[in-house]
């Protein structure tokens, strides 16, 4: 564990050495009092990470997971196993990172991604380790190409001027790249717009007080830091003109399902008649759901609620709830915002239309590279 230069940009990277390999994350739970970079060794280490949400953020964790399990493969390599039964403990360790968070689809569509890629034809385990690394690379390289082109299509949506909301985190710590609903923000930062964004606290483990804040500051984006409670206060005295927010599932009906309080303040926008942008890369929506109620909600320790940084803010023995996420039903989003272009309603076709793009790409990208690899030094 060392201190790491201040970063706004980029959460998760992979380091590697004649010797060892590590998935190197930003520890979010420390931040903003500390920037402190793990160096994770073991996928075990991984797991947990994920689950203490010292990495969190749907992409973000998607990218650690494929790296986890590039991990996994090139430090089972030292036991001198054969390539049945290094395939075989990639699926363990695919499910063990599966159960980690369970709402975020990203995970499971990197952890899917990375036993296809292990199920191709190897010569031996060697072979398929080296070729899992290269494919976790490649996930979190599309993931910053994702996340600039998110930030293009989205920053055409705000004008000079703006002032603008967003809930919870979805910038640089959310993604390996620039983030989803902050892509469009910085990206109109950069080019001169004058903007100034409102940031909800995000109770009560307060990503966009400790995370969003610090990263916008780090940018030199103008802020306000605003409780969640003063959401609808300033949508009608704040002169907000749009919200811009993630997702860490998005049903193929176009239901979102993203960090709690999402569904209030959509709700909040509809009533002051401001636009509700819903900021993801395609790998967050979920065709095999047909709509956002059968996206499983993630519920964590009730002491998230009733302390904060270890100190107790309510009776003790009270009773708490903690779910992590919430559904913001389809009708509540005026726009999808993607790496492959803006998704308006009906969305059922739309979605259907734009996934088929995508996956046709991705698979054309994976038989681009070949089933079989040969020999590759570390």
């Amino acid at each position: 564990m060392v201190d790491k230069e201040k970063q706004s940009r980029g959460t998760v990277w992979w380091e590697e050495d004649a010797a060892q390999a590590f998935v190197c994350i930003v520890d979010q739970s420390l931040l903003p009092q500390q920037v402190v970079t793990l160096r994770l060794a073991h996928e075990e280490e991984v797991a947990d990470a994920i689950t203490t949400l010292k990495v969190r953020g749907a992409p973000a964790i998607g990218v650690t997971a494929a790296f986890g399990m590039a991990l996994a493969s090139l430090r089972f390599l030292q036991e001198g196993v054969t390539l049945t039964q290094a395939q075989d403990h990639l699926h363990r360790v695919g499910a063990m990172l599966c159960r980690t968070r369970p709402t975020a689809v990203n995970l499971a569509w990197a952890v899917r991604r990375m036993v296809r890629r292990a199920m191709s034809t190897f010569a031996n385990a060697q072979d398929m380790a080296y070729a899992l690394r290269d494919e976790a690379l490649v996930i979190a390289a599309e993931d910053v190409a994702a996340c600039e082109s998110m930030g293009r299509y989205g920053a055409d949506l705000i004008a000079d001027g703006d002032t603008l909301l967003t809930h919870c985190n979805a910038g640089a710590l959310a993604t390996a790249g620039k983030g989803t609903a902050l892509a469009p923000l910085y990206t109109a930062h950069e080019a001169g717009k004058r903007i100034h964004v409102f940031v909800d606290e995000t109770r009560p483990v307060l990503q966009g007080a400790r995370l969003t804040a610090w990263e916008l500051q780090q940018a030199g984006v103008p802020l306000t830091l605003i409780t969640d409670s003063m959401a609808a206060h300033f949508m009608r005295y704040g002169g907000i003109k749009a919200v811009f927010v993630g997702a860490d599932r998005i049903a193929a009906n176009g239901d979102v399902v993203n960090k709690i309080g999402t569904y209030g303040v959509a709700v909040l926008a509809r009533a002051h008649a401001i636009p509700f942008y819903v900021v993801a890369p395609c790998s967050t929506i979920d065709l095999t759901l047909a709509v956002g109620e059968a996206i499983p909600i993630e519920q964590r320790n009730p002491e998230e609620v009733t302390m904060l940084r270890g100190v107790s803010i309510a009776p003790a023995g009270i009773q708490a709830a903690n779910p992590a996420f919430d559904m913001t039903p389809h009708e509540y989003v005026t726009a999808i915002i993607t790496e492959k272009g803006i998704v308006r309603p009906a969305y059922q076709d739309a979605l259907h239309a734009l996934c088929a793009t995508f996956n046709d790409e991705k698979q054309s990208n994976v038989v681009g590279r070949g089933k079989t690899d040969g020999n590759r030094s570390s």
